[in-house]
């Protein structure tokens, strides 16, 4: 059984975009990103649903 992502391709894209290591993706794919750059991927995901949530909290004030 195939383990299906929790990221959007799209969100995938916007963060490799946003750390600077998108055009090693384009190149190689996303086997070819170094396991730090994975981790920061990850990282950066939790930081924005933190901060989503914490939005959403404020609006609900």
């Amino acid at each position: 059984m195939a383990k299906k992502g929790v990221m959007s391709s799209r969100l995938k894209e916007e963060i490799a975009k946003e750390l600077g290591f998108y055009d090693v993706v384009e190149r190689e794919g996303w086997g070819g990103i170094k396991a730090r750059d994975a981790g920061n991927m990850v990282k950066y995901a939790v930081a924005m649903a933190k901060e989503s949530l914490a939005e959403q909290a404020n609006r609900q004030k």
